[in-house]
């Protein structure tokens, strides 16, 4: 009897359980051939190692989960970060950002423009009427800024690791003049529990002094693993 006609059987006689169609259906389900059988084996097994593969790779989820169930380090950092989501929590030291400075990122970069590295033209023919800095150059000054080379200062200490991860988009709605000092400000922005640690997502903006633009303005990702 095939599995169709024994459901029906069984609803016909008014005994349509669960525990009843399962062993129906065991009982069909032995009377395949065997290679048929092998075949939903070999299957479901391909398909099982395939969802740790997939399980162990994917270190984020769409949705939040459960922080409890995360060391007592991680809780804590959420739960101070999630407090300041949105409000200024770093204003940096001032840096200066001379024409040796320039000069030396002109070097290591290859991009020699006029308008970064020779003054006296700059001051003739710029708009600015003085070199200024590569858009990279202030980018990259960016983890000096925020103190993040700075070994005596983690912002983290609770984090076993903190990784880099990128930035989600970069601006530069001003440019930096030879001799101006630049600080940063930031701010969290948003938070993404992970699996194995945190995401944390800062706005960066680079301010220059006594100007009302600013010469940056990034989100910086960030990756703590606990």
């Amino acid at each position: 009897m095939d599995i169709v006609k024994s459901i029906r059987k069984g609803q016909e006689k008014g005994n349509f359980r669960r525990d009843v169609l399962f062993n129906k259906l065991e009982f069909t389900v032995r009377q395949f051939p065997e290679i048929i059988n092998k075949k939903i084996a070999d299957a479901i097994k391909v398909t099982i190692l395939l969802g740790r593969y997939l399980h162990f790779y994917d270190d984020t989820h769409h949705h939040k989960p459960d922080l409890f169930e995360k060391p007592d380090a991680l809780k804590i950092v959420y739960q101070r970060l999630n407090n300041q989501l949105g409000e200024e929590s770093y204003v940096g030291e001032w840096y200066t950002v001379d024409q040796a400075c320039i000069d030396q990122f002109a070097q290591v970069t290859g991009d020699q423009q006029w308008i970064h590295t020779d003054p006296s033209r700059a001051k003739n023919e710029s708009p600015f009427k003085t070199t200024i800095a590569h858009g990279f150059l202030t980018l990259a000054l960016v983890p000096l800024l925020t103190g993040s080379t700075d070994p005596k200062n983690n912002l983290y200490p609770e984090a076993r690791m903190v990784v880099n991860c990128g930035l989600n988009h970069v601006v530069f709605p001003y440019p930096v003049k030879a001799g101006k000092r630049i600080r940063a400000r930031t701010r969290v922005i948003k938070l993404v529990p992970m699996k194995r640690g945190l995401e944390v997502i800062r706005e960066v903006r680079v301010e220059i002094e006594n100007s009302k633009r600013a010469a940056c303005i990034t989100e910086a990702v960030l990756r703590l693993y606990f």
